[in-house]
């Protein structure tokens, strides 16, 4: 699992063992790690005569930076600082020197000429105490180096974006690479900051962390010990029974792309609820079909509202009799509109909600923009208003709970997963783990890992695909993160 911690942690935890070691003993650490990253990136064979360009702000950032560029100054690169501000870290500067590595600065240096010519920059201008974007005169210098074609490689965080929320308030430097010490940090996993920090690369330090983080992302393995596997003894009620109840005259499909995820989500049986019978029937023949209401459809063991039910009468009616039953609830597309605080937050079994971003933005009273700018901070008060989990669908899906765990990130999400009726089957999917047994913060997650994965599997990278697609190539998803 990937853990990320906030920045006033990861402070404490350098201070602690600052206190440890000789002095500038981490800071060697960090920059051999990052020099080492960047020959790496450079290539075997490349490093020696490379034009190496260093960003370097007032601060540790930009020592971490002049370290590691004496670093590749010894094995042969032409390393060039430019220096933002009236000060540089006074070490950094003398270490680069005396590798033979030059400072920017005289009538006769251009930076705008050296970035020009530059292989590879390193952003060395702010780190993880940034905020608000970059500084003005900042900004023409790294427009310089991303339009210079050189490959940009952060400096522990892209410089402009907040490492602790993942939000750009101004203009960042987007890099190709980030190279991070000690651990993630939050910036570096949630949208819109993630898009500046490229491919991460994380160098161990030796930092002591909290074993509690404040972000968390699955893995395979974390995903294959919480999926459920059926036992001997197992049948289709003792794995778990799955009630949705979605679809309506208007939107058939919604009711069908909801089963075929919880189909496919481990539970043993699904009954489906509405008025799509037919077109549920035509598509799955497996799925037990009711007319409703829910509470005539026979027992189950976790409920799905809202994928196209509409704005009708019957739509809100439907959500208030699932919200009444005693077992989990997830809602989601429809039966969030207009969903009632209070009902949820007076439910004795789990809710998992799962709004997009407009979704969210219309629960919270906020606008959309705010949301989408702002994504832990939203999910985070979505969960703690309602009392429930809530799954933010977006570029980078979270998964937080009405509880003080960490916040969950999904990482094989793909922007091609956009598309029309996608969020149903991930609704049908989770809503199916609950039922098989997984409490909402577990479920949530795994079903956003599996769809992510799945829209991979469908069609391969870089291609459009269907919500139809992702549903078939579920179980290659499964098969993927279970094989040994």
């Amino acid at each position: 699992m990937r853990t990320a911690y906030r920045v006033e942690t990861v402070r404490a935890a350098e201070a602690d063992l600052m206190a440890r070691l000789p002095e500038g003993a981490l800071m060697q650490r960090a920059a051999a790690g990052l020099a080492a990253a960047c020959c790496s990136l450079l290539g075997k064979g490349r490093v020696y005569g490379a034009r190496v360009v260093l960003l370097v702000g007032s601060g540790d950032n930009g020592g971490d930076a002049l370290y590691a560029g004496a670093r590749l100054a010894r094995r042969g690169a032409g390393v060039s600082a430019v220096l933002l501000g009236t000060r540089a870290h006074e070490g950094g500067l003398a270490a680069l020197r005396a590798a033979g590595g030059r400072v920017v600065g005289g009538p006769e240096d251009d930076p705008y000429a050296v970035l020009a010519a530059a292989d590879l920059v390193l952003d060395g201008i702010t780190g993880i105490g940034g905020r608000g974007g970059l500084r003005p005169d900042a900004v023409p210098l790294a427009r310089a180096a991303r339009g210079s074609g050189a490959f940009v490689v952060a400096v522990d965080l892209p410089s402009g974006v907040d490492a602790d929320t993942g939000e750009v308030a101004g203009e960042a430097l987007r890099a190709d690479a980030t190279v991070t010490f000690g651990t993630y940090k939050p910036g570096l996993l949630v949208d819109p900051a993630r898009e500046y920090a490229g491919a991460v690369r994380l160098v161990g330090i030796g930092l002591d962390l909290p074993s509690v983080p404040d972000l968390e992302a699955l893995q395979h393995q974390d995903v294959a010990r919480l999926l459920p596997r059926p036992g001997a003894e197992s049948d289709k009620y003792r794995r778990g029974v799955v009630g949705v109840v979605a679809g309506s005259a208007r939107y058939p499909g919604a009711a069908v792309l909801a089963v075929s995820g919880a189909l496919r989500g481990g539970a043993g049986a699904v009954r489906y609820v509405g008025p799509a019978g037919d077109a549920v029937i035509a598509a799955h023949p497996e799925t037990l079909v009711h007319a409703g209401p829910p509470e005539k459809a026979g027992r189950v063991q976790a409920w799905v509202v809202g994928p196209g039910l509409g704005d009708g009468p019957g739509a809100a009616a439907a959500v208030a009799e699932v919200l009444d039953s005693d077992v989990p609830v997830l809602v989601d597309a429809d039966g969030l509109r207009g969903l009632d605080r209070a009902a949820v937050r007076a439910r004795r079994a789990p809710t998992l909600l799962t709004p997009h971003a407009g979704e969210a933005a219309a629960l919270l009273g906020a606008p959309r923009a705010s949301v989408e700018a702002g994504r832990l901070a939203a999910v985070r008060e979505l969960a703690g208003s309602f009392g429930a989990t809530v799954l933010l669908k977006g570029s980078t899906t979270l998964v937080c709970g009405p509880g003080a765990e960490p916040v969950r990130v999904n990482p094989t999400g793909t922007s091609w997963l956009a598309t029309a009726g996608s969020g149903d089957v991930l609704s049908g999917l989770a809503g199916s783990l609950l039922a098989a047994g997984l409490d909402p913060l577990d479920a949530a997650s795994c079903a956003a890992y599996l769809h992510g994965l799945a829209a991979r599997h469908a069609t391969g990278p870089g291609a459009p695909l269907t919500a139809t697609d992702v549903a078939a190539a579920l179980p290659a998803a499964w098969r993927d993160v279970t094989a040994p």
